[in-house]
């Protein structure tokens, strides 16, 4: 109540009700923090009421009214203060010119769970690494980890002590409030008991095409090259998680499935996600499938049906074994692999075809993933590089097809995915940083021609790879909404997530939507809530990922890596090579070229702060 009273005393509202007077009452009293002239308040200037907000490197007291009038406020005045609570500050006086204050009391704060460490005696935040002024006396071993309350300083959990690299997985987890993920799984008793009559496809040879370790199979295709349809048969999650059910609220809190290194946290029961809502080989399953007609010649759908049916598996294939068929490399099969074999190899060229037709309105960027391995003691021993390959493809494209017609069947207000054209000072702004890297690109007719434009540029040069990241960068950010912008990314006028609903919550609103012909009522805030999650999982996952990146270079100080910069103003690289995709800070950096190749030498690693220091070998 207290921030709405004074961000009314801020705005200059005097409507307050009798409630609101008795919380300003003690205000009054001190005189010199409220004062009251000709029946209006006012809050003396010597004072600040405001909010405060922690960034990694910043603490800010956020205006009640005013943006402009916010200040930035060293960590060692937060005086016990963190995020977001309500706080009464000084103004200090400084002849430098630039506001200063200094929290003396907190107003209005909830209890709040933070996540320090103890080094030299004293403890920091892990997010900030700030010094917190803890008055009393902790129990904690050096470098131990502990969860405390922050408004009473006392110890709700010891972690563990981060000598130990298990302990990187609740780090990240806390820091990201998403440690409900560790509780007991909810119990699931999941039947394929469904009373409707469902479609048959149980004598179509329904294939799956996941990475070798995967445990969870959520779509699988199948070919009719003589009638050229295509079958995209997709989990049918819906039917085991009831809407409202305590299941489906854990999956809307989790919204999307967390995947660590060596670990997959699901958003549902592993029962579901690696059992009845898994297309495993050999068994049926309920999916919900689409039926697409294709017309091959003009690389087009003519038309498509989605339906409730029963499919069963006939083989579950890894990326790698398929790359190879399209490869002409066939290893041993039996009989009924080989005719799979052959309408996969056909189905390729079919989406070829289409892909081709697609990306002269999309783009085709050159990504790659690393996938760190970690060893029994949670530590990295070391990284695939993962490039989108055929097989990639192949499947990319079916389930392309398939999310833009699930999203032509909702209604004009659904859950789309979109991504919003860039702004016109961004691609202005990317082609100066092109043509300084040697580049020569010019602003085109539109947003699309540019970016073809230089890609085609810089399609033969060495830093091809290192461009498409620029033009990434360049882009907007794709999110879910309630209604259709358009997909500018892919070139799509409407465009849908519906092949995922094991590990998107997305999807299995999508299906309910499409099953019901309902949009549900709070539809904007189930869009929001999804797609802040979305960002939220990949940054903890980053973490956790930076952390091992980080003990393994405390354990090679010394060592020789090649690396590239990739940002010419704070020095900063990414290894390639034998640890690629580690951010290392330069401690003597020059100015050399942005995205040259170079060789350092590790000088320090941080595992708290994930900080990687080293120097560049002359």
């Amino acid at each position: 109540m207290l921030k709405k009273i004074f961000t009314k005393i801020e705005k200059g509202i005097n409507d307050f009700s009798n409630e609101e007077l008795a919380q300003l009452e003690p205000f009054l009293d001190e005189e010199i923090i409220i004062r009251k002239d000709n029946n209006i308040f006012e809050i003396n200037s010597k004072y600040k009421i405001a909010t405060v907000k922690i960034n990694k490197n910043t603490a800010t007291l956020k205006d009640l009214s005013n943006e402009y009038k916010d200040i930035r406020i060293d960590f060692e005045n937060l005086e016990g203060a963190y995020d977001n609570d309500l706080v009464l500050a000084k103004r200090v006086f400084n002849p430098r010119s630039r506001t200063k204050a200094k929290i003396i009391r907190i107003l209005e704060g909830t209890r709040k769970e933070i996540l320090v460490y103890k080094r030299d005696n004293k403890f920091y935040t892990i997010k900030e690494n700030i010094e917190l002024q803890i008055k009393k006396e902790l129990e904690a071993n050096e470098n131990d980890v502990l969860l405390i309350d922050d408004k009473k300083f006392e110890i709700i959990k010891n972690l563990g002590n981060i000598s130990d690299a298990k302990i990187d997985e609740q780090i990240s987890l806390h820091l990201y409030n998403e440690e409900f993920r560790l509780q007991k799984p909810l119990n699931v008793e999941a039947k394929m008991d469904d009373t409707n009559e469902r479609v048959d496809l149980t004598h179509l040879a329904f294939t799956t095409i996941d990475p070798a370790s995967a445990k969870d199979h959520d779509d699988a295709i199948y070919y009719d090259e003589e009638g050229e349809i295509l079958y995209v048969a997709i989990a049918d999650v819906s039917y085991f998680v009831k809407e409202g059910s305590e299941l489906d609220k854990l999956a809307f809190q989790k919204s999307t499935s967390a995947y660590l290194p060596g670990k997959v946290l699901p958003m549902l029961p592993n029962e579901l996600s690696e059992d009845m809502c898994s297309l495993k080989e050999g068994v049926e399953r309920y999916s919900y499938v689409f039926k697409i007609y294709l017309d091959i010649e003009n690389k087009a759908i003519l038309k498509s049906e989605v339906f409730e049916a029963i499919i069963k598996s006939r083989r579950k294939f890894s990326y790698g074994r398929i790359d190879r068929i399209l490869d002409g490399k066939f290893d041993t099969f039996t009989q009924e692999e080989k005719a799979i074999f052959d309408t996969l190899v056909s189905l390729y060229e079919v989406t070829k075809s289409f892909r081709y037709e697609r990306l002269k309105k999309g783009y085709d960027f050159r990504s790659v993933e690393y996938r760190l391995k970690l060893n029994r003691q949670s530590e990295l021993e070391g990284i695939d590089i993962e490039t989108s390959s055929p097989s990639h493809q192949l499947v990319e494209e079916c389930m392309l097809l398939a999310n833009i017609e699930a999203s032509k069947k909702v209604n004009s207000v659904g859950i789309f995915r979109i991504h919003e054209e860039p702004a016109f000072k961004a691609i202005s702004k990317l082609v100066d940083d092109v043509n300084a890297l040697g580049i020569k690109a010019k602003l085109q007719n539109d947003v699309h021609d540019t970016i073809t434009h230089i890609q085609k540029k810089a399609k033969h040069s060495v830093i091809k790879d290192e461009i498409d990241e620029l033009i990434i960068h360049a882009q907007t950010q794709a999110k879910y909404s309630s209604k259709n912008l358009g997909h500018f990314g892919l070139g799509f006028t409407s465009y849908s997530h519906f092949t995922s609903p094991i590990r998107r919550y997305s999807d299995l609103v999508l299906h309910r939507m499409l099953k019901t012909k309902q949009t549900p009522k709070n539809i904007d805030e189930i869009c929001d809530h999804i797609s802040i999650q979305e960002r939220k999982i990949d940054q903890m996952v980053w973490d956790f990922e930076d952390r091992k990146y980080a003990r393994w270079a405390a354990k090679n100080l010394g060592a020789e890596i090649k690396v590239k910069i990739t940002d010419d103003e704070k020095g900063a690289c990414v290894a390639y090579g034998v640890v690629p995709g580690m951010k290392v800070y330069l401690d003597n950096y020059k100015g050399q070229v942005l995205f040259s190749k170079q060789k350092i030498v590790i000088k320090s690693s941080d595992i708290i702060t994930k900080k990687i220091v080293g120097s560049l070998k002359y």
